[in-house]
């Protein structure tokens, strides 16, 4: 039997996260100067007698982040959406450009395209929405929601940009 991992479960998500780190678990610990044993014990869902700390949560998705893993802010996205939080990541934006806002609002578009396309595509066969699509939809809305954000952050950094090259609030 394969388990199943949910990527809107904070541990589901943090352990998902972490054993794709380059060189799986076992290089993180090693990383981390913990045994190999105690991470996977701190990690495995299902395992109730050790937990990782809200600082060891951080410094794994900040070590998967800096490896390049992908999706390695999971554990932080499902722990917001637990308690009806949404957290996105912040678009780097050294050289705002009007084709980099126009292309902000492409995406957020985009995704809450992908957003209606997977609420249609759980409905359409049975008129249902199973807990597998439920937490597909629920990840597209979590990127739809980060491209929102994203365009948010772009619209105002255009605006504080024009507001100082004009010389003042206008």
């Amino acid at each position: 039997m394969t388990l199943r991992y949910s990527d809107t479960n904070q541990h589901d998500a943090l352990y998902k996260v972490a054993r794709t780190y380059p060189g799986g678990i076992e290089a993180l610990a090693q990383r981390m100067g913990k045994t190999a044993n105690v991470l996977y014990n701190k990690l495995r869902p299902g395992v109730d007698s050790h937990y990782p700390s809200f600082e060891e949560v951080s410094e794994i998705v900040e070590l998967c982040a800096a490896a390049g893993v992908q999706n390695a802010t999971l554990p932080i996205e499902a722990l917001c959406q637990r308690h009806n939080l949404v957290a996105f990541t912040f678009p780097t934006l050294n050289h705002l450009t009007d084709d980099d806002l126009t292309q902000s609002v492409c995406k957020a578009m985009q995704e809450l395209g992908d957003v209606t396309g997977a609420i249609a595509g759980a409905l359409a066969d049975d008129g249902r929405i199973s807990m597998r699509e439920l937490d597909a939809i629920e990840r597209e809305i979590q990127q739809s929601l980060g491209a929102i954000g994203a365009l948010r952050e772009r619209v105002r950094s255009r605006a504080d940009r024009a507001a100082v090259i004009a010389g003042g609030d206008k």
